[in-house]
């Protein structure tokens, strides 16, 4: 192909990309970052919690989750933990027990081995965890999470007082040394800054099950949508998928959980083409604009080094500087806001890095399912 040609599509991947950071991506700057000032008075909520051999977890985690500050006038607790048990085969039921004589407004669900499932997966233990909960407002996190202050649910349920169904929230990791979860880091904000950004666009597609909430209403009405039990996984995706639009969904970034990332390569992409198994069902223009923009980034950077070698050089190098700037500029500002500084440093590598990954587990968006949850 003839270089001007090369550049000629250069230019227009740069204006696309710097589109997509203008009329998406620019959004986040609109997104409040601080708790909201406490609320004089509030609604019951059941916190739903699956477990599958998550002993230890359970007993590292679970205590900082019935330890909110959400109560009633009286001091008592305004809200309930509901563990659903799914077979396991570990001391995941003893540890359960010892907290539950400590906390009494913890409820375990038990599923056993030889009990007839309805429901694939994880949603199964959904089904019968929401189906145990005594409150129409729902919250929704995992056994390996850990609220990231006492305000957590406090926060998470400040958009139903301004009538919302759905809040979708972001799942955080703890950082440890290491590229791999650098790109964890990197990745986990890179989601949270597209799905919240769509979301405030009124196209919401995705959330993690790590920090989400909605209603019981439109958890039921999900289930009973086609889509639900195609996969084992992927609930949260696919409840915005069934029932969020743009009137009833909102986002926070006020609130997180915080997970322990994967250690290894292996796990991780085991955890992240299960995650991306869900993608497929996205509604068909959200996968037109993603994959608009995950195949525009692959392809200013093939085309930015191979332009590098012509006498075009000075051009490409400041098209790739607008894009930079435009790109990561809100990838930045997210980063400062979420308190991670050390992974500035990272995002050139780390934005390059990234045309691997979705290369990688393409695958798994458009093709593959993965048929566990754990």
């Amino acid at each position: 192909m003839p270089t001007e040609t090369l550049l000629i599509v250069f230019f227009i991947v740069s204006l696309m990309q710097c589109g997509y950071a203008i009329f998406f991506f620019g959004r986040i700057f609109q997104l409040p970052f601080q708790n909201k000032k406490t609320i004089s008075w509030k609604f019951p909520a059941s916190i739903i919690i699956c477990a599958k051999n998550e002993a230890g977890n359970l007993a590292q985690f679970l205590p900082l989750v019935l330890k909110q500050d959400y109560r009633n006038r009286e001091g008592e607790y305004l809200y309930e933990v509901i563990v659903v048990n799914d077979e396991s085969e570990d001391e995941t039921s003893d540890i359960l027990k010892q907290l539950q004589a400590q906390y009494t407004h913890l409820k375990i669900v038990g599923i056993h081995k030889n009990e007839l499932r309805k429901f694939k997966g994880k949603k199964q233990a959904l089904s019968k965890g929401v189906a145990a909960a005594s409150n129409i407002h729902l919250v929704f996190t995992d056994a390996d999470c850990a609220p990231s202050n006492e305000h957590w649910l406090q926060n998470m349920m400040q958009p139903f007082f301004e009538e919302k169904e759905i809040v979708v929230g972001y799942g955080a990791y703890r950082f440890q040394k290491g590229f791999l979860n650098a790109f964890i880091q990197y990745e986990t904000l890179q989601g949270f800054l597209q799905y919240a950004t769509y979301t405030l666009a009124g196209k919401p597609f995705m959330a993690v099950g790590r920090n989400l909430a909605c209603t019981k209403n439109m958890f039921l009405k999900a289930q009973q949508g086609e889509l639900w039990n195609l996969l084992p996984s992927g609930d949260d995706d696919l409840l915005l998928r069934i029932v969020a639009n743009k009137n009833n969904t909102a986002v926070t970034a006020s609130c997180q959980t915080v997970s322990v990332a994967k250690k290894n390569w292996k796990d991780w992409l085991a955890q992240k083409q299960r995650h991306n198994s869900t993608g497929k069902h996205y509604k068909p223009l959200i996968k037109i604009l993603l994959a608009g923009y995950a195949f525009s980034h692959a392809l200013i950077w093939v085309l930015f080094i191979t332009l590098l070698l012509t006498k075009f050089i000075k051009l490409v190098c400041l098209l790739m500087l607008l894009r930079c700037l435009l790109v990561w500029l809100p990838l930045v500002f997210l980063a400062l806001k979420m308190k991670q500084k050390k992974l500035l440093a990272w995002i050139p590598l780390l934005d390059f890095s990234w045309l691997i990954y979705n290369l990688a587990l393409s695958p798994f968006i458009f093709f593959k399912n993965k048929q566990t949850w754990k």
